[in-house]
């Protein structure tokens, strides 16, 4: 089994900027894509970014400009940097990775909160 643990989040002021981490471990073989969700009350999970093994990114368009997604094969770690951030972008939002162990499958994070407000 593959783990996933996010850090990062907290309450930040609008303008502000935070960075989350989410390191993967466990039997990993490979791992393909990595990515970050978010979720705010009373809507529906989003994609925010994602990126691939190779560094190929895509960004939801209202993070364009603002966030960065990174990540250290080495480390089996993804990073979303984010600046500017706005009270919109209060969210649960949570570390998603499509890894290879014994078998290829999709797993997720535990989740960590990003609260934008003055």
């Amino acid at each position: 089994q593959v783990q996933l643990v996010e850090s990062g989040g907290g309450l930040v002021q609008p303008g502000g900027s935070l960075r989350l981490s989410c390191a993967a471990s466990g039997s990993i073989v490979s791992i393909y894509s990595m990515g970050w969700y978010r979720q705010a009350p009373g809507k529906q999970r989003e994609l925010v970014a994602a990126i691939t093994s190779g560094g190929r990114t895509n960004y939801v368009d209202s993070v364009k400009g603002r966030f960065t997604i990174s990540r250290d094969n080495a480390k089996n770690t993804v990073y979303l940097q984010m600046n500017s951030l706005k009270p919109e972008d209060t969210a649960a939002y949570y570390c998603n990775a499509d890894v290879m162990t014994y078998y290829r499958y999709t797993t997720w994070g535990q989740g960590t909160q990003v609260t934008v407000s003055s």
